[in-house]
């Protein structure tokens, strides 16, 4: 007959996994992370993005896109905004090299410091920054989770294999996406965020020059919208920018969506959209919209999705008092 009692050696294993799964539980992203200690964290970082946004609404599209770098290397962990005396940090690699705006997060950071010292990582902040230019820019509103913890390590080389090339065809898309646990639909509507913000023409130049169309264009690429970038972008152009969304660089919109149907996106990504029948149905499906059909909804859904990737909590990484740096 097999004993009632516990043995000593099972109920301290018992007990084990019972603090661990306290702690993990514990350690999980969540909206208010902050209440009991800076519950006016997000306050903070609006009212300084509200004052930076009415003199640089320029910003809004790298700011944006300065959160999606950062969780796509090593997850969203603010290793984006770490300096390296060396120039080998993430910022230093190609693919960040057109990344701006790292003087606002200093200065949200800054902030932060005064009310709340020690408190809300650069990882966060830099998270709640994307929400409000969205916001800023007449976007969606969406309820940031935060608790993400700031990583120490910064490598030069992790942004050339982990960041979407904007020359990436469907298949790489998708897998990129899949490797962060993004599904197809948030690869279609992060692409979205591309309504906001500018190009340096070195990004886009081979559609129009060195591609397998005629003249050298990309036969992808709407014959008129070529003849507008040629205009504008001219052979080993490295400093021209050029808007992503025509007409519409400092509104949040789904305009995107229709520029990409009349085969008129600005990087082969964009094009590339149109090569799966999910992601070219929901092209479709918000270039006809008449006003913001779901792609505000979504957006915003999506933007939660990615800001779960790879996230430090708990007591990994640390709480870093400058962004640049670590502790």
């Amino acid at each position: 007959m097999a004993s009632s009692k516990l043995s000593p050696c099972l109920i301290f294993l018992q007990l084990i996994f019972l603090v661990f799964f306290l702690n993990s539980a514990n350690a999980q992203l969540k909206v208010g992370f902050y209440k009991d200690t800076c519950p006016q964290a997000e306050a903070i970082v609006k009212k300084v993005m509200d004052q930076v946004m009415k003199v640089a609404t320029s910003l809004s599209g790298p700011l944006l896109r300065m959160h999606f770098h950062d969780c796509f290397v090593r997850g969203c962990d603010g290793s984006v905004l770490l300096n390296s005396s060396t120039g080998q940090a993430e910022k230093d690699s190609p693919p960040n090299l057109s990344l701006r705006g790292y003087q606002v997060i200093d200065r949200v950071k800054t902030a932060l410091e005064k009310e709340c010292p020690g408190v809300v990582s650069c990882a966060d902040a830099l998270a709640i920054v994307a929400r409000d230019v969205t916001v800023a820019t007449m976007g969606p509103f969406w309820e940031v989770e935060t608790g993400r913890r700031d990583g120490r390590v910064s490598n030069f080389s992790e942004p050339l294999t982990n960041l979407p090339p904007f020359f990436a065809n469907i298949s790489q898309l998708i897998s990129m996406f899949r490797s962060k646990g993004l599904s197809v639909k948030d690869l279609v509507v992060l692409s979205g965020g591309h309504t906001i913000g500018t190009s340096h023409c070195s990004s886009f130049t081979s559609r129009l020059y060195n591609s397998t169309g005629k003249d050298g264009t990309d036969p992808t690429l709407d014959s008129e919208y070529i003849a507008k970038l040629k205009s504008k972008c001219k052979v080993g152009d490295q400093t021209t920018l050029v808007e992503m969304d025509p007409g519409s660089v400092r509104t949040f919109d789904n305009s995107y969506y229709t520029l990409v149907a009349k085969r008129r996106g600005l990087f082969q990504s964009d094009a590339a959209l149109l090569d799966n029948s999910e992601t070219k149905a929901y092209v479709k499906l918000q270039a006809a919209a008449t006003h913001r059909s779901t792609f505000f909804k979504d957006f915003g859904v999506s933007m939660i999705n990615m800001g779960r990737v790879g996230v430090l909590t708990g007591k990994a990484g640390e709480i870093r008092k400058v962004c640049s740096k670590i502790n």
